[in-house]
């Protein structure tokens, strides 16, 4: 039997000739006729011997019946022909029981039909115990699963991603790509992740599969070839798969876009040799978020409001993180991370960890003399390492401020019940780095600007955010002022008469204010953040919001309506209808 790896890489590699540009884009392998109607043979091949054994009982019953004697009314020899025994055994043999007999029954007859009702049990029995097997078979119910979500992939008629890989991670982003009505495509090598998937309460369907996110086949079925995929979120917890994934996307499909996930700066550096993914480093990420937190706590407060999910509640504004020394367990992934952070803050770290495995924490702490320090960071892979480290911490500093780690979303509850000050949880932070990236397009230029800020102006624009908005965050999105996307708008904008306040005016009450704040305008190579009421606008700006619905069918009123925009702009009233035209001229 052929190798069907070699002959993928062949047909990969077929047209690399001298000349040929290797970053072309190619097809993805798409599953073939006999993988996609697996079910169909599967139920032909299992249920041949059962369906034989069938036909072959009723053709012997109905034969038998037709040759055994009987007698008509009159009591003269007569037998039955074949169609009317054919149709006796039909109802008899599927327990319908009609009972229409064109005479009575002799005592032959009456044998042999007995004869064949036990010989039909028999059969049935056998066919219905095979066909229950097979719907238990394993490789059956993935013939079939598989064949439902091709289908479902293929009726996809908008734009979706496919997400691979639905751990805490995934949950929580599929949450916010439904929240905003983002379809997607799950794989996921899990059974229980895709079965929490399907009894999720999502507005809309999300096709899900179980398998290996890198097979390129299952890619492929996944949508990885069709005109609306938009990209690949591949947030699965091994490095090693995402890195798998990475490649085949970048080699398969480099037009797309690719969003991965992982904690090792040799598998960072791997996938960026492969296209431009890009990818996000929890523990990196964390470091850089404690940064800001440490410069400005009002500025991480509203960046971490604005790539939540919609809805969610605007978090009380945290104390200042202490200055002083810091003490960092882990000397593997996260602790130099997030020691080297520090550092460049200013901070003094002392960085320790444990050589023995059999020593105890606690001996590590007094070595590091954590009665002495502020603030300590359990950054090791193990949450009950990191728990007894914390506990340990505090038993020896009362008053020290405890950062942890938690790497599995089962011990939530004991990182809450130690009543820690700060922990770091990669689903949290992998969450609000890709809705950074994906909800809107002007929302991460924005969020780059944020940390340069000073710390007032940060709580500033959070009090001007919940005085017009209120505490829930709400939608986010981006309007152009292009003659094709603003064409009530062009006469003001050519002449430099509209600003920020005038767009945010009321169509009801023009002295009246809509419920939206613009947070950054874009023009060329220039943005202007928060920007005032005063500030003129120009054409083709880009401008980012955040507000109501009913601001956000407001502004595209006014944009789109020249009498609205006359209204709001000149307060003069337009007549629109025909008729009241006529009637005011």
């Amino acid at each position: 039997m052929a190798n069907p790896l070699l002959a993928f890489w062949q047909r990969l590699l077929a047209d690399q000739g001298p000349g040929k540009d290797p970053r072309v884009v190619r097809t993805v392998p798409e599953l073939s006729p006999p993988q996609t109607s697996a079910s169909i043979f599967l139920i032909l091949r299992r249920m041949r011997v059962p369906l034989i054994l069938l036909i072959v009982i009723f053709a012997i019953s109905v034969l038998g019946l037709s040759l055994t004697p009987g007698q008509d009314a009159q009591g003269r020899p007569d037998r039955m022909g074949i169609f009317e025994s054919f149709y006796f055994m039909s109802y008899t043999a599927t327990t319908i029981g009609f009972g229409e007999i064109p005479n009575a029954f002799t005592p032959a007859q009456r044998m042999w039909v007995t004869f064949a009702i036990f010989l039909s049990v028999i059969g049935w029995a056998y066919a219905i115990g095979t066909l229950l097997s097979l719907l238990q078979n394993r490789g059956f119910r993935r013939a079939v699963a598989l064949q439902r979500f091709v289908r479902a992939v293929r009726r996809l008629h908008e734009p979706f991603f496919v997400v691979v890989g639905h751990g805490a991670a995934g949950q929580r982003l599929t949450r916010s790509l439904d929240a905003v009505g983002r379809r997607f495509v799950v794989v996921d090598n899990e059974d229980s992740r895709i079965a929490a998937l399907e009894l999720g309460a999502y507005r809309a369907d999300a096709p899900a599969i179980v398998g290996n996110g890198s097979d390129p086949r299952l890619l492929a079925a996944a949508g990885l070839n069709h005109a609306d995929c938009a990209g690949v979120l591949v947030l699965t917890g091994d490095d090693d798969a995402n890195l798998a994934v990475t490649m085949t996307v970048a080699l398969l499909r480099p037009d797309l876009r690719v969003i991965a996930r992982t904690s090792s700066r040799a598998v960072r550096e791997r996938m960026q040799s492969f296209g431009s993914p890009e990818v996000i480093d929890p523990f990196d990420r964390f470091g850089d978020h404690l940064r800001i937190r440490l410069r400005s706590p009002a500025s991480y407060q509203l960046m971490m409001w604005l790539t939540s999910p919609v809805g969610t509640r605007l978090e009380a504004r945290r104390e200042p993180l202490p200055r002083g020394r810091w003490v960092v367990y882990g000397r593997h992934g996260l602790g130099p991370e997030m020691a080297a952070d520090l550092r460049a803050e200013g901070i003094d770290v002392t960085l320790v960890g444990s050589e023995k495995a059999d020593r105890f924490e606690r001996d590590a702490l007094v070595d590091a003399d954590v009665p002495g320090a502020v603030a300590l960071v359990a950054a090791t892979g193990s949450d009950t390492t990191n728990l007894s480290l914390s506990e340990a911490a505090r038993s020896l500093n009362p008053g020290i401020f405890l950062v942890a780690r938690q790497n599995r979303t089962a011990n939530a509850r004991l990182y809450h019940a130690l009543g820690l000050d700060l922990m770091l949880v990669p689903a949290d932070v992998i969450l609000h780095e890709t809705i950074a990236r994906l909800v809107n397009p002007l929302l991460l230029p924005f969020l780059r600007q944020v940390p340069h800020q000073r710390d007032a102006w940060s709580a500033d624009l959070l009090g001007r955010l919940v005085e017009t908005c209120g505490a829930r965050l709400p939608e986010l999105w981006t309007i152009g002022l292009g003659e094709a996307e603003a064409p009530a708008l062009q006469t003001w904008l050519a002449a430099g008469a509209l600003t920020v306040g005038d767009l945010l005016r009321s169509p009801e009450n023009r002295d009246d204010r809509v419920s939206a704040v613009v947070l950054l305008v874009l023009r060329h190579e220039e943005t202007l953040l928060a920007p005032e009421d005063d500030v003129a606008l120009r054409s083709n700006d880009q401008l980012l919001l955040v507000g109501r619905l009913s601001a956000q069918r407001a502004i595209h009123l006014a944009r789109n309506d020249s009498s609205t925009a006359e209204y709001l702009f000149s307060g003069r009233l337009v007549p629109t209808g025909w008729l009241w035209r006529k009637l005011t001229r």
